[in-house]
């Protein structure tokens, strides 16, 4: 009969011993109302069974076994000791409060603690979105719903198609379950595409009723199997002026690059440059035989464009013009349609070029346009430069108050400023530490569709050229990664006046550059 008093103290070290090991305090709530009707249950009552009453002695039995409930009582404490632990080897990290509050439950209360458990402790959301690595510019333009990739653009950010949403949704997602997503939330899907390069699936989904971009995806917050969904966003070309008619006059680009004594030790031979764009008169004169394929990510006719034709040019004009690398074999993607002016990319198109241009084995990306930051497409130039292809983009026309813009922004692309004749920056540039390189950008002379020439000025044939001399560098030595171009045509730059922020390293130079390598 002194058993029981003898057990009941060691239940009691046993639970403040279990207590103090996992370190959590005892507070009001479902798990200390457990733990002391346990301790009352399985500890008090032995001990409370004794009287103050003498009954009669009857001899001792030869075992005792303890009651059904102390076994009950010491397993689970046993039981809720050990699981923490356990879990926290499983899982190879320390278990949140709520965890170890569900194994407590469960070792107590078996199959009735795994219904209880997620209610009375549900796990804490915590949403953090990652800084963005040192060399990128922090993007003004997104932020996540619940820890999923869900991203919706501030306020002030209204470069997107207005009634339209891009979205991922999870492998083997039934069309039931689309179906009630598009129902709810008024949506149409326009076109479904996988991309090889990320591995993943979009779609493209209409907005039929009057809800918002950033309300729709507000909206899709719910629907747990939607796994990213953002914007379409909105690209323009790094144009500062429109393109004015012009015979194939002197070319300042030529003598500033050093290009004809360049050209003495390498053309860019048969190096693949996709130039996403809008579209290329691959019939102009100029051009004559450096297409080597084309993509039309719109699928629909129109006509050559200005800024397509004028970029093919800078690289690889070879007939009344001198291009930066004439024996390049481009491949022309159309992601960009519109007038002259007012031609637009979409993240849908740009993202269909760039995944055909990686299927082509291309190089070398030149991106002669400008946007807001773009989660979809910041994933894959990541995969693109961990291929080993040379992105390089315009850094934009935005003028020296905008905030950095994308692709040129990217830690994977190389940005380019322009500047003019007399090495003097184009006033309504970007500026920012995404300035790598400048190179020539005002009133170059370039080819124009219907054989015919403009002069153009902006970021945008500045990223042409600077795509010109990176070809000359892989032609003079294939083995180069996208860092180690990034890093010759750096080194190589002429240093002008001007904070780096403005002109980064200073103007490219394609001798300068190829001279670098010694074969």
């Amino acid at each position: 009969t002194r058993v029981a008093p003898s057990l009941a103290l060691c239940n009691k070290m046993a639970l403040w011993g279990f207590l103090a090991e996992l370190r959590v305090p005892m507070r009001r709530g479902p798990i200390a109302a457990i733990l002391v009707l346990t301790a009352i249950l399985g500890i008090q009552t032995p001990a409370g069974a004794q009287s103050t009453f003498n009954p009669p002695p009857v001899p001792p039995p030869r075992a005792t076994v303890p009651p059904g409930f102390v076994w009950y009582g010491v397993g689970s404490i046993g039981c809720a000791a050990v699981s923490p632990m356990i879990g926290t080897l499983m899982l190879n990290r320390e278990l949140t409060i709520p965890e170890v509050d569900r194994m407590t439950l469960n070792c107590f209360l078996g199959p009735v603690g795994w219904l209880l458990g997620p209610v009375l402790f549900p796990d804490v959301v915590v949403t953090a979105i990652p800084p963005p690595p040192p060399e990128n510019p922090p993007p003004r333009g997104t932020r996540q719903v619940r820890g999923r990739h869900i991203d919706i653009p501030p306020r002030g950010v209204t470069a997107f198609v207005p009634n339209e949403v891009l979205l991922e949704v999870e492998s083997g997602t039934p069309a039931q379950y689309l179906n009630v997503v598009a129902r709810r939330l008024q949506l149409t899907l326009l076109e479904t595409q996988s991309f090889t390069l990320t591995g993943r699936t979009l779609q493209r989904w209409r907005i039929d009723g009057r809800n918002s971009v950033r309300t729709t995806l507000q909206r899709l917050s719910p629907f747990g199997r939607i796994s990213a969904a953002q914007p379409n966003f909105l690209y323009v070309f790094g144009q500062a002026q429109p393109p004015a008619q012009s015979d194939a006059g002197a070319q300042y680009v030529v003598p500033k690059l050093h290009l004809l004594e360049a050209h003495k030790i390498t053309n860019g031979d048969d190096v693949l440059v996709a130039v996403i764009d809008s579209k290329i008169d691959a019939s102009h004169p100029d051009l004559a035989g450096v297409i080597a394929d084309q993509y039309d990510a719109l699928g629909t006719p129109a006509p050559a464009h200005m800024h397509g034709t004028g970029m093919a040019g800078a690289i690889a004009a070879h007939a009344k013009l001198i291009g930066v690398a004439p024996k390049v074999k481009l491949l022309a993607v159309r992601a960009f349609s519109g007038t002259a002016e007012g031609a637009q990319g979409t993240t849908f198109n740009i993202l269909k070029g760039l995944d055909w241009a990686a299927s082509k084995n291309a190089r070398i990306v030149n991106m002669s346009f400008a946007g807001p930051a773009d989660p979809m497409f910041r994933d894959m130039l990541a995969k693109a430069h961990a291929r080993g292809i040379v992105l390089i983009a315009a850094v934009g026309n935005a003028g020296p108050r905008s905030p950095p813009l994308y692709p040129a922004a990217d830690r994977d692309v190389m940005g380019v400023t322009a500047t003019d004749a007399d090495d003097k920056l184009l006033p309504q540039a970007n500026r920012g530490p995404q300035v790598a390189v400048a190179a020539p950008g005002v009133q170059i002379v370039e080819p124009a569709p219907d054989a015919g020439y403009q002069l153009t000025t902006g970021t945008s044939v500045a990223a042409a050229h600077a795509s010109g001399v990176a070809a000359l560098l892989l032609a003079r030595d294939p083995k180069l990664t996208p860092d180690q171009v990034r890093a010759l045509l750096v080194k190589s730059a002429r240093a002008i006046p001007g904070n780096k922020r403005d002109v980064g390293a200073g103007v490219i130079d394609a001798l300068a550059a190829v001279d670098t390598i010694r074969n």
